[in-house]
């Protein structure tokens, strides 16, 4: 008996897909799962932990866990590094690394390895994780990828559950005032408490935008889990952040994530895995690099009818 789908499940379904950012269109099929028998306990963790995050769809993660076994001599960790960085996706392809990869795993008997290095020129180029340690490099996506549509973002939202739900039709009122892209926001508060109100971290940061005491303090929030309070805080710091860093969402997103100082001290998205797998998050939902921002703000959120002339940046 073949099931059967509602509209509304439907519906949910076409939503989710949509707001993959694109990944169906370029995905790569996935591998069986690493043979990590022989491997020392420590890499056959790592091992582990690159296949799960290739299966959850997170290659920039995977790609660290492989480079860090790799590293230490793993021959199934430079086979399948040597993939994603051949193939590319939310990482920088490198064809001439991931030719030496392959190559140096092919060597070493690996047959997935010897089958995929055919055709390639030859490489003598390591990637920078394997020399200096360096993760791989997040992929930045081109310029002309466009927000992703508000009916898609719409659609989503229906389909939340009902408190979710309320919490997030609050930020998609609230963002225009503070001119930011409600769809932006959406894709911050979806990543840092699942549109939770009480959502506390082991970091202390609190509520629906994971306000931090002094985060909130520096903002005027006097109760930090009074859901509207708490939104409009957290869309005072990110309007602030956008300002700062010209409208770039990697790099507004990443100082939301790591602070402002840590942006400007490494210039650019810091080296942490935590903030490189945050902004990925964030530009997977929200998809266009830089931030559309919605008209002036009046007080009251955007008309559907605005929301058909895209507005200029900041």
């Amino acid at each position: 008996m073949q099931p059967r789908f509602s509209c509304h499940a439907h519906g949910a379904l076409l939503a989710i897909v949509l707001l993959a950012g694109g990944w169906q269109a370029h995905a790569q099929p996935l591998d069986e799962p690493p043979e990590w028998g022989d491997e020392p306990p420590v890499l056959s963790r790592w091992l582990e932990e690159g296949y799960e995050a290739e299966v959850r769809r997170q290659p920039h993660r995977a790609a660290q866990r492989y480079c860090d076994a790799a590293r230490y001599g793993s021959v199934e960790a430079q086979y399948r590094l040597g993939r994603l960085l051949m193939r590319g996706r939310d990482v920088v392809p490198d064809p001439a690394a991931a030719a030496t990869l392959l190559a140096l795993a092919a060597q070493r008997g690996h047959e997935k390895a010897r089958s995929l290095a055919e055709g390639l020129a030859p490489g003598e180029q390591l990637p920078d994780c394997l020399t200096t340690g360096e993760a791989p490099r997040l992929e930045v996506r081109d310029s002309a990828q466009e927000v992703v549509p508000h009916e898609v973002v719409d659609r989503y939202v229906s389909n939340l559950p009902d408190d979710k739900r309320r919490h997030a039709e609050l930020v998609q009122r609230l963002a225009p005032r503070f001119e930011v892209d409600p769809r932006l926001a959406l894709a911050i508060v979806r990543s840092e408490s699942n549109f939770q109100a009480r959502a506390l971290s082991p970091k202390n940061a609190q509520g629906l935008m994971q306000l931090i005491p002094e985060t909130a303090e520096r903002f005027g929030v006097r109760d930090v889990w009074n859901p509207e309070q708490n939104v409009r805080g957290g869309l005072t710091y990110l309007r602030w952040l956008l300002d700062r860093f010209g409208g770039d969402v990697a790099l507004a997103s990443a100082a939301y994530n790591a602070g402002e100082k840590a942006v400007e001290r490494h210039g650019g998205v810091p080296p942490y895995s935590e903030t490189r797998e945050y902004v990925r998050r964030i530009l997977g939902f929200y998809r266009a690099p830089q931030h559309e921002r919605p008209g002036k703000a009046t007080g009251l959120a955007v008309q559907p009818a605005a929301r058909m002339k895209k507005p200029p940046g900041p």
